[in-house]
C-alpha cells in the first residue's frame, strides 16, 4: 500500500512539473500509422496526402510522443537530447531522400516526465539515438513547420505483448496535457515476401487474412486475442511477422484507448502484396 501511494505521488508531481511546460487542453487523440516505405516522407501520394490532411485536422499538439518500429533496445529508452539528429535508417534510395532533415526541436523536461509515468519498467534516457524515418517520414508531410518538441520511446523487443500495452495504459495522462501519441509501424509487415510486379492487388492469403483478424478483434476489444495473436494464427501470424517489431506500435496505442472510445481506419490497403498500411485514430 505505502510503495503504490509513493508511485501516485509521484505521478502527481510529475504532471504537476508537466503542467510548467504544457497547458491542459481536450483530450488529444492517438494515432497508429502504417509507413511503409520511406519514399512517402517526400512523394505526393495517398499515403502522404492523408498525413498532411491528418496534420490539419488534428487539435496541433503541444508535443508529440513517437513510438516507432526502428527504435529497439533491451530495455525502454527515451530521446532525452534538445536537438534530435534526423536519422537515416535505410540504404538503397535516391538521395533526395537522405538529403531530407527534420529539425523538430526534443524535450529534456518531457522525456523526464514519460520516464516517471512509466512505471512498468525503469526506462532509461538517451541522448544518442533522434528521430528514425519511422516518425520524421510521417511528420515531414504532417507537421513540415518542425516545430512541435518530438520524442521518440524505444521497443524493448526482449518483452511480451503484454509489457508493450501496459506501457501504452501508462501514459494516456499525457493525452490530457496537448500531447499526440503516435504509433508508427505497419499491421502486416513481412520484406521477404514482397510483390515486385507492381500489381497492388495481388495481396497474399495470409496478410489478408492476419489484417481481417486484427481488425476484427480491435473494433470487438478483443485484447486477450490481440495479446496472444502468435498461439491464435500460428503460421499466418509468422508470416505477417517474420519479427513482430513493425507491430509492437500498435499495443501502445491500443493500450492508451479510452472506453467508449472510437476508432477510424484509414489508408485501409495494401503495398506490394505483404505491407499494410491499415492506420487508425482513436477518439477523433
Amino acid at each position: 500500500m505505502a510503495i503504490a501511494q509513493l508511485s501516485g505521488i509521484g505521478t502527481l508531481s510529475a504532471l504537476a512539473k508537466l503542467g510548467d511546460g504544457l497547458q491542459n487542453s481536450p483530450r488529444m487523440p492517438v494515432l497508429f500509422i502504417g509507413h511503409g516505405n520511406p519514399m512517402n516522407a517526400i512523394e505526393e501520394n495517398v499515403y502522404s496526402k492523408s498525413w498532411q490532411e491528418m496534420g490539419k485536422k488534428l487539435p496541433k499538439p503541444q508535443a508529440i510522443l513517437s513510438v516507432s518500429a526502428h527504435w529497439i533496445t533491451k530495455g525502454t529508452k527515451v530521446t532525452s537530447m534538445a536537438k534530435p539528429r534526423t536519422i537515416h535508417d535505410f540504404g538503397g534510395f535516391p538521395k533526395e531522400l537522405f538529403d531530407q532533415q527534420y529539425p523538430a526541436p526534443g524535450s529534456p523536461e518531457f522525456a523526464k516526465l514519460t520516464q516517471e509515468l512509466i512505471t512498468q519498467s525503469h526506462v532509461q534516457s538517451d541522448e544518442s539515438w533522434g528521430l528514425d524515418h519511422g516518425t520524421w517520414s510521417v511528420l515531414l508531410p504532417m507537421y513540415p513547420a518542425a516545430d512541435i518538441p518530438v520524442i521518440q520511446l524505444s521497443l524493448d523487443y526482449y518483452q511480451p505483448l503484454s509489457y508493450h500495452y501496459e506501457i501504452g495504459k501508462q501514459l494516456s495522462k499525457l493525452r490530457d496535457k496537448g500531447v499526440l501519441i503516435i504509433g508508427s509501424g505497419n499491421l502486416v509487415h513481412n520484406l521477404g515476401a514482397l510483390d515486385w510486379s507492381g500489381n497492388s492487388n495481388n495481396v497474399v492469403d495470409w496478410a489478408q487474412e492476419f489484417d481481417i483478424r486484427f481488425t476484427d478483434w480491435i473494433d470487438k476489444g478483443d485484447y486477450a486475442s490481440l495479446l496472444d495473436y502468435q498461439k491464435i494464427l500460428g503460421k499466418t501470424a509468422t508470416m505477417a511477422h517474420p519479427t513482430n517489431d513493425h507491430l509492437l506500435p500498435l499495443y501502445y496505442v491500443l493500450g492508451l484507448r479510452q472506453k467508449g472510445e472510437s476508432i477510424t481506419y484509414f489508408n485501409d490497403r495494401f503495398e506490394m502484396g505483404s505491407i499494410s498500411m491499415r492506420s487508425m485514430v482513436i477518439g477523433a
